[in-house]
């Protein structure tokens, strides 16, 4: 039938093209997430060889989002100017320099700026991986590809985990100095494999290289009427005449556009885009990542073997639920996976709060079994919900709804708000379950998932199966209106409009 769409796993050949690049560019994610995996072991090792306090741990555990503001904030103008391949590359090489810094750090001054360093990096590589992404895939697979960062991020927590649990054996002074030093190794792969990949096509189109982005574009369609067809979709889309030869103003004009004089359709995309954003951390994802050995201890489990040991089944099932989100959300929808990911979320922290505050009124050694094992247990059903729904989402959705004049520079900002909001929790997560209980903590997480889950199904509509130059579309209406054409009254006759053709778009 005329208006089937098309089967995800079956996109044509030429669509793995496009795959083959999205995973090329996000390994720069992986950086990210072994930072954040490793640190969370090496923590027990610098605190111990460094004689540092909670403070500097907390500090040390939040100043890469701090300096992550440098990077995502520069990161969409950089990219506008030099391309998103270019920008990818530059982002492994910030974070080289970081790695190798922290790696040879003599004392905890220089630890702390090779941290900062790896930071301006992280800030590029989230902003930059699921903007290149969005722009080389097609319709129909983009919310996997988009996905595969968040992917990548959490293949580095579980690699960062597998070597805290190894390089732990090494004498105190080496262990972790080798754990943060290895961070450099994804950047040298990442080198070499840039040249592998070509640059977005829309980008392209924006510099007035029309006959490349032709060329790239038909590298990755079924066909070159396809590809015809596309291309001049985003000519029109970015506004670039037929025989335009020279640059479209890339990036100039964009703060204002989106901060001074946006249009209701942008106001209300960029709400949701970095309302997203805003929410993510605030379901108190870093806290259980970065600080989980010391949520196990608190739930009872005492060695630290057992602890390391603990955390890698954390990067284990982060890594199993973010693959099954890649496997669903060009399936089922963003909205439903994203909502359902929060009702897990929700409950997960509600019975985590419970087990924990139980654990930490017993006497020591004497907790209740049933509350050592709910606290447990719920860390990791916590992690499964986030994994199969916020998390991959989060990044995926954002860099999507963005009109092409804006992306790069509106994914910065977005960036930008994700990263105060992770340093925000990393560096109070102690000082707030100090003040009010490890179990109040996460009472409290859960309140605000709540408001999430309100935010997102009122102000984030489906993006699902749209071509990039068809979202804003989406947003032309508010959330009363979509609400009411979704309604089963409504919804007995479809505009031709929405009927897809079953064509790959991109």
């Amino acid at each position: 039938m005329g208006d089937e769409k098309p089967r995800v796993d079956a996109y044509p050949g030429k669509n793995k093209y496009a795959v083959a690049c999205s995973i090329i560019g996000s390994i720069i994610s992986i950086l990210m997430g072994y930072d954040t995996g490793v640190m969370s072991g090496a923590m027990l090792f610098i605190k111990e060889d460094l004689k540092t306090n909670d403070t500097q741990v907390q500090v040390l555990a939040g100043i890469l989002n701090v300096c992550a503001l440098v990077g995502s904030l520069t990161a969409g103008r950089v990219s506008d100017w030099i391309g998103r391949r270019r920008t990818i590359s530059l982002a492994a090489c910030i974070f080289l320099a970081g790695s190798a810094l922290m790696g040879l750090a003599p004392n905890f001054g220089t630890l702390l700026a090779g941290r900062c360093v790896a930071g301006v990096g992280v800030g590029y590589a989230l902003m930059i991986a699921p903007v290149y992404a969005a722009e080389i895939s097609s319709a129909e697979i983009r919310g996997s590809v988009t996905s595969l960062p968040e992917i990548c991020i959490s293949f580095g927590i579980l690699i960062g985990y597998v070597a805290n649990y190894l390089l732990a054996k090494l004498p105190l002074v080496y262990g972790w100095r080798a754990m943060l030093g290895l961070g450099a190794l994804p950047s040298a792969v990442l080198a070499v494999g840039v040249i592998a990949m070509p640059e977005s096509p829309r980008w392209l189109v924006m510099q007035g290289r029309v006959e490349q982005a032709l060329a790239v574009l038909r590298r990755l369609c079924d066909t070159a009427t396809e590809a015809d067809v596309r291309l001049a979709e985003i000519k029109i889309a970015a506004g670039v005449a037929d025989d335009a030869q020279e640059p479209n103003n890339v990036g100039k004009g964009v703060w204002r556009e989106m901060f001074l004089h946006p249009t209701p359709p942008v106001r209300r995309i960029l709400v949701a885009a970095f309302g997203i954003h805003f929410f993510q951390h605030l379901t108190g994802i870093e806290a259980v990542v970065l600080y989980s050995p010391r949520i196990f201890k608190a739930a009872g489990i005492a060695t630290r073997s057992e602890i390391l040991a603990a955390t890698i089944g954390v990067g284990v099932t982060k890594t199993v639920f973010i693959l099954t989100a890649i496997l669903l959300v060009d399936r089922i929808g963003r909205r439903p996976l994203y909502l359902s990911s929060l009702a897990g979320i929700i409950a997960s922290l509600a019975c985590l709060g419970v087990g924990l505050t139980v654990v930490e009124r017993s006497a020591p050694h004497h907790s209740p079994t049933w509350a050592v094992v709910m606290s447990i247990l719920t860390v990791f059903t916590f992690i499964a919900s986030f994994s199969v729904g916020v998390g991959p989402i989060t990044w995926a959705y954002s860099s999507e709804v963005y009109p092409l004049r804006l992306r790069a520079q509106g994914a910065s900002v977005g960036v930008a708000i994700n990263r105060v909001m992770n340093a925000g929790v990393s560096m109070t997560f102690v000082s707030l379950y100090k003040a009010v209980t490890i179990g109040g903590a996460f009472f409290l997480f859960a309140g605000l998932a709540v408001l999430a889950a309100t935010f997102f199904y009122f102000l984030c509509p489906e993006t699902q199966g749209r071509p990039l130059e068809e979202i804003e579309e989406v947003f032309s209406s508010g959330w009363r209106a979509r609400l009411r054409s979704t309604s089963p009254a409504a919804a007995v006759e479809l505009p031709v409009s929405n009927i897809t053709d079953g064509k790959t778009r991109l």
